[in-house]
């Protein structure tokens, strides 16, 4: 029986003194049934008078239980509005979190938008231009090419050059060049030969250019006769326009040939003499080799026996001798019947200053007779 109480006593303090460390204030109940365990104990022992000792526990017992209950719930009481602005100050936090987020995706999707309509704009923009670009290239393409054909001009891509004043296109035909003669550089050579073939390599090799005819459309090799324009001039006679955009002015203004004009094809035979003079008081290319430049052309102070194409030229005598098989009249002058006949005198042919030039021997209209 004794062991029974203790235990139920036991337990019973045990259970006060955890309500005690919970709720602090339980302690004065587990205090007042302390008491009464203390007061039972000695009426127990020492038989002292006091019978009550039993309610004294029971009483401490209720006490600490409520004691523990009241202030459980006091706590609660006092914590509910710091829990609620806990709650309140979360729920606002949260608030104003999701609010930023929302804010943040709508920024995005605005610069989004914009960036998008701003992309738009930009291709719109782009696509207008480029059609006015098209456009554009369209109308000037037809203006070239109605100007070309009022202008009798042909577009071909040169394959290569032959020498300063003889190209290629790349569909296989051979061009001579209208008005100008450049020193050879092919067969024989002569001085600043290499020079004008080389400019004239250098300015046309793979490039698109406009051929125009004058009178005659070949020679008698089957070489067109063409004046080579760069560029679709607005006006063919326009001097300046000549200037800048002929290559057969180019040649004769930059010294690298001489004027050369042959029946019927001379439309611009008064502005490569002019030319030509320009280019020989500055000096340029063949005239600073001397007064006569190096090859036949208008400008030589000696002209042509028998020739129908240069007007500037005059009758001159030729220092070289005469063969005995020739025949020679008062002015000095000789005459062969055939290439063979001259060539037995002179084996690389004449030049057409010389006396025995005779323009019958001249099948290429170069100004040059019976060369090999």
């Amino acid at each position: 029986m004794k062991v029974i109480r203790g235990t139920i006593i036991t337990v019973v303090i045990l259970f006060m003194l955890l309500m005690s460390i919970a709720e602090p204030v339980a302690f004065i109940g587990l205090a007042v049934f302390l008491i009464g365990l203390y007061l039972n104990n000695q009426h127990r022992k020492y038989k002292i008078n006091f019978k009550r000792s039993g309610w004294i526990m029971a009483a401490g017992f209720i006490l600490s239980i409520f004691l523990a209950t009241a202030d459980s719930d006091a706590s609660e009481t006092v914590n509910e509005p710091e829990k609620e602005q806990i709650q309140s100050e979360e729920t606002k936090a949260d608030k104003k979190a999701e609010e930023e987020k929302l804010a943040g995706e709508k920024a995005e999707e605005e610069e989004a938008k914009k960036q998008a309509e701003e992309q738009a704009r930009l291709e719109a923009e782009q696509e207008r231009k480029q059609k006015q670009e098209e456009a554009e290239k369209q109308k000037q393409e037809q203006e070239q090419s109605q100007a070309a054909e009022n202008l009798g001009l042909e577009l071909v891509t040169v394959g290569r050059v032959v020498d300063g004043d003889t190209i290629e296109t790349a569909d296989g035909r051979k061009v001579r060049l209208i008005g100008v003669n450049t020193p050879e550089s092919t067969t024989r050579v002569e001085e600043y030969g290499k020079e004008a073939s080389q400019f004239t390599k250098s300015e046309l090799t793979g490039k698109k250019i406009w051929m125009q005819k004058d009178v005659s459309d070949t020679d008698r090799y089957g070489r067109l006769l063409r004046i080579i324009w760069l560029d679709i001039p607005a006006d063919d006679m326009d001097e300046d326009e000549i200037r800048e955009n002929m290559f057969n002015a180019h040649l004769v203004l930059e010294g690298y040939a001489e004027p050369s004009t042959y029946n019927p094809d001379v439309k611009y035979s008064e502005y490569f003499k002019k030319f030509g003079r320009e280019a020989r008081e500055a000096n340029k290319g063949l005239w600073a080799l001397g007064e006569e430049g190096t090859t036949k052309g208008d400008l030589d102070s000696k002209a042509v026996s028998g020739s129908s194409s240069n007007t500037d030229k005059s009758m001159s005598n030729d220092s070289s001798g005469t063969a005995g098989n020739s025949t020679s009249s008062e002015s000095g002058s000789e005459s062969y019947q055939n290439c063979t006949e001259l060539r037995k005198v002179y084996p690389n042919g004449v030049p057409s200053t010389h006396p025995a030039y005779d323009s019958k021997h001249d099948r290429d209209k170069d100004n040059y007779a019976c060369e090999r």
